[in-house]
């Protein structure tokens, strides 16, 4: 039954930015200490646009964590147990209405498997269960199927961005067809339209192609693609325009913002998955991801006109990439109504630790 609740767009209003902090046991060992450091200004960039943190920590890591942080930040630190810091794939999702203000949020959840089991993600599949639901005023409503946040686009129209590629990867929900899938979201997500694209990849990307590394809408029917317009001999090139095709072809009256592709490689020669569409929208400010390239000023200026009405803040993610993701993957937005009124207290203390109750 189609439902006037839908997952919100990510630039409407946001209370706090969902975070896991990186832990010796995860893939951020080699990196540990510069990845950390560009948490920490993260951190400091969603307090700036008046947005608080919750931020999962391992419990052995919560004092320094605590030390880190400027007291009157706005952090509250959820000692928890999980396998990865990609929380876009595993937090929960917020459907509500654009109707009304004061309208209270739902959480939404899909089942995680490490990307068509991967990786090990037993721990970050009860991430939302075992530490967050309990922190919202609805109850959490949960899907079987297998979904990312970074495989889902939405736009204030209810059309719903994923790509094909990484919805018919066997090994996250079996021989599932898009149709089953376009049911499920719009059961879920509360979506009018899914449009699912063929075309587009970024070498490295362990996603399947996640739609939040190639295409993110703006709020007045623009479209910013990650292309490679800048690089026509890039193994990329061919997809890439390829996918700017369809996108013209499926949504003829939104504008196109093009952004250049780096060519990132690491200590291996491994092509990394750079992407300047891995921003994230928090209130009137994009966070971008800059990677210390030549395209770096030429990405801000894209998005500076592709939000007129944001501020375009960089953010040095070059050290996220080395895990094959970026700054869009690390986080997951909280719209406004979506906290109970004890966590939002909590956020205004300064830096804080939520006690979970797990009996």
């Amino acid at each position: 039954m189609q439902t006037t609740r839908m997952l919100l767009p990510e630039w409407v209003h946001v209370d706090a930015v969902l975070l896991a902090w990186p832990h010796a046991d995860t893939d951020w060992a080699p990196w540990l200490e510069p990845a950390r450091a560009t948490y920490l200004n993260l951190i400091a960039a969603i307090n700036r646009y008046h947005a608080g943190v919750i931020i999962l920590c391992a419990p052995e890591d919560v004092e320094q964590l605590q030390q880190q942080l400027p007291a009157s930040a706005s952090v509250l630190i959820v000692p928890a147990n999980y396998n990865d810091t990609w929380i876009r794939d595993y937090g929960f999702l917020s459907c509500g209405s654009l109707m009304s203000d004061d309208s209270t949020c739902t959480p939404v959840e899909f089942s995680f498997n490490g990307w068509g089991q991967k990786f090990v993600a037993a721990d970050d599949n009860q991430v939302n269960q075992k530490y967050l639901a309990g922190m919202c005023k609805s109850l959490l409503r949960s899907s079987p199927v297998v979904a990312e946040g970074g495989a889902l686009e939405i736009d204030d129209h209810g059309r719903l961005l994923t790509t094909a590629q990484c919805l018919l990867n066997p090994k996250r929900n079996g021989e599932m067809s898009l149709d089953a899938y376009r049911e499920t979201f719009t059961e879920m997500l509360g979506c009018r339209e899914v449009i699912v694209l063929e075309n587009g990849h970024l070498e490295g990307d362990d996603t399947d192609g996640h739609i939040d590394t190639l295409v993110r809408f703006t709020p007045d029917n623009g479209l910013v693609i990650q292309a490679a317009d800048n690089r026509p001999d890039d193994s990329h090139y061919p997809s890439l325009r390829a996918l700017c095709e369809e996108c013209a072809r499926q949504l003829p009256e939104h504008h196109q913002y093009r952004l250049p592709l780096p060519d990132m490689r690491n200590s291996a020669g491994e092509r990394l998955p750079a992407s300047y569409a891995n921003f994230l929208i928090c209130n009137r400010a994009i966070l971008l991801p800059v990677y210390g390239q030549p395209e770096d000023a030429q990405a801000i200026e894209i998005l500076k006109n592709a939000y007129p009405n944001h501020v375009v803040e960089p953010i040095d993610c070059a050290v996220l990439v080395q895990q094959f993701g970026s700054l869009h993957c690390i986080s997951m937005q909280v719209p406004g109504n979506t906290l109970k009124d004890d966590v939002l207290h909590a956020l205004k203390k300064g830096v804080s630790i939520y006690a979970i109750n797990l009996a």
